[in-house]
C-alpha cells in the first residue's frame, strides 16, 4: 500500500510543477548569488549540490532584495564559507534527480506505447537524455589550459582552479618520477605517504594566500618553515577569491619525516615558480606547490601565435596559433591551425583558441574541454525534435484522413 502511494506521488503531474516551480527559483537565486558569492562558488552551492545551505540562501536573497532598492547589508564570499551548513532548500541534482524519477515512473505507470504515441514517446526519451547528459557532465566533464611560448613544447595542461603538491625525483637526468598530491587531501594535520620514502605532515593549509618577508614581520612564530625558500618568507592567508579574472593561490607548512625523524619544515606555495631542492638518501628532489598537471600521450608545439587587432585600437579582432601536434605512440606528425571558432578535436580533447598573454605577444592561451558526454545534448535535441515532428505528422495525417471523409 505505501508502494503503490509512493509510485502515485513520484508520478503525479502536481509533483512536475511544483519541481519545475522550484527549478526556476533555483535558477534566479542562483544567479542572484554569484555577485556576491563568484560564479563558482554559487555553481558549486545551488546546481552542483543537493540542497543549498541557509548561508548561501540569504546572501542570495539579500543580492535579490537590492533589485527592489530594499537596503540590506550584503553577504560576503568568505562569511559564507565560513557560515555552518544548514540545507534550507533542494539543489540543482536533487531536483534533476527528482524530475528524471518523475518522469520514468510517469512511463512505467502510465504510459502504454502505440503507434500513436510514437512521437510522445520519442520527446520523452529526448527528455531523459538531456537530464542524464547533464548530470554526467558536472561529474565527467574536466577543463584545464596550456600557455605556450613560441617554440615551447608541452604534454600537459593545467587547472585553472585546483592545485596538487609535487614531489619529484630528479635523480634520474632523463626522466622524472612524480608523486603528485591533489589539494583535497591537504588538510591541516593530514599524514601523507604515497609511494615515497619519507611521510609528509600537513602542517598549515592556506587555500588562498600572499607571501611577506620575514623580516617585516613584528613577531615570529612557530610556524615558519626551517628549510627552504620559508627561511626568508612567510605565507599569510587571504580571504577566497571570488572574480572569474582570478584565482585563489594556495600555501602550505609541510613537515618531511623519515625512520630517523624530521627532515625538516617547508614553505609550498603557488606562488614559488621554482621548484625547492631536496636530497635524502642518496636522491635528489624537488617539492612544488603548482597548478593540477594532467599529462597527455602526445605534445603541442607552439610554432607561431597570431594576434590581429582592430586598427587604430588594442581590441583583439582575432588570435590564432600555429601548433605542431607530435604522438610517438602512433608516429603522427603534423601542423595545425587552431583558431576562434575553430578548436582542434583529439584523443577525447577538444582544444580551444581561448586567450592570449598580455605580456607576451608571442605566447598563446588554449583551453582544454573533456567532455565525455558532449553530444548528449545533441543527441537529446534531434531526439525531441524527430518526436515533436513525427506526432504532429500523425495528427496531421488523421486529421486529413477525417476532412477527406
Amino acid at each position: 500500500m505505501l508502494l503503490k502511494r509512493l509510485i502515485r506521488i513520484l508520478c503525479s503531474l502536481q509533483l512536475t510543477m511544483v519541481l519545475l516551480a522550484l527549478s526556476l527559483i533555483l535558477v534566479f537565486l542562483g544567479t542572484m548569488a554569484q555577485e556576491p558569492l563568484g560564479l563558482y562558488i554559487a555553481q558549486a552551492r545551488f546546481f552542483h549540490s543537493s540542497f543549498v545551505d541557509a548561508a548561501s540562501m540569504l546572501a542570495a536573497l539579500k543580492k535579490a532584495a537590492q533589485l527592489l532598492n530594499i537596503y540590506v547589508t550584503p553577504m560576503q564570499a568568505d562569511e559564507v564559507l565560513s557560515a555552518r551548513w544548514i540545507p534550507v532548500f533542494p539543489g540543482g541534482y536533487f531536483l534533476g534527480g527528482a524530475l528524471l524519477l518523475n518522469l520514468l515512473a510517469a512511463h512505467w505507470q502510465r504510459f502504454v506505447f502505440t503507434r500513436k504515441k510514437a512521437g510522445i514517446f520519442l520527446t520523452h526519451v529526448g527528455l531523459i537524455i538531456l537530464l542524464l547528459g547533464q548530470l554526467f557532465t558536472d561529474q565527467l566533464a574536466r577543463e584545464s589550459g596550456i600557455h605556450l611560448t613560441e617554440g615551447e613544447t608541452k604534454s600537459y595542461s593545467e587547472s585553472d582552479r585546483r592545485s596538487e603538491l609535487a614531489v619529484i625525483d630528479v635523480t634520474d637526468a632523463a626522466k622524472d618520477r612524480v608523486v603528485a598530491i591533489p589539494d583535497n587531501l591537504l588538510v591541516e594535520g593530514a599524514t601523507l605517504a604515497d609511494s615515497l620514502p619519507f611521510s609528509i605532515r600537513v602542517a598549515k593549509y592556506y587555500e588562498h594566500s600572499h607571501l611577506t618577508n620575514r623580516a617585516d614581520l613584528a613577531s615570529s612564530s612557530a610556524g615558519f618553515a626551517n628549510q627552504g625558500f620559508g627561511l626568508q618568507v612567510e605565507a599569510l592567508p587571504l580571504p577566497k577569491v571570488t572574480d572569474m579574472d582570478f584565482r585563489d593561490v594556495p600555501s602550505a607548512y609541510i613537515e618531511l619525516s623519515g625512520p630517523e625523524g624530521s627532515l625538516g619544515r617547508w614553505l609550498v606555495s603557488g606562488h614559488l615558480e621554482r621548484g625547492q631542492s631536496l636530497s635524502y638518501k642518496g636522491r635528489s628532489y624537488r617539492l612544488a606547490l603548482r597548478l593540477q598537471r594532467h599529462y597527455y600521450p602526445f605534445s603541442l608545439t607552439l610554432l607561431k601565435f597570431s594576434h590581429d587587432k582592430y586598427r587604430g585600437t588594442d581590441t583583439p579582432r582575432n588570435f590564432s596559433s600555429d601548433v605542431r601536434l607530435q604522438n610517438p605512440s602512433t608516429r603522427e606528425d603534423r601542423e595545425i591551425r587552431i583558431y576562434m571558432n575553430n578548436p582542434l578535436r583529439y584523443a577525447g580533447l577538444t582544444f580551444y583558441q581561448a586567450s592570449f598573454d598580455k605580456r607576451d605577444d608571442r605566447a598563446t592561451i588554449l583551453q582544454v574541454v573533456r567532455n565525455p558526454s558532449w553530444l548528449a545534448p545533441y543527441i537529446a535535441c534531434g531526439v525531441v525534435a524527430l518526436g515533436l515532428v513525427i506526432q504532429f505528422l500523425i495528427h496531421l495525417v488523421a486529421f486529413l484522413g477525417r476532412r477527406k471523409a
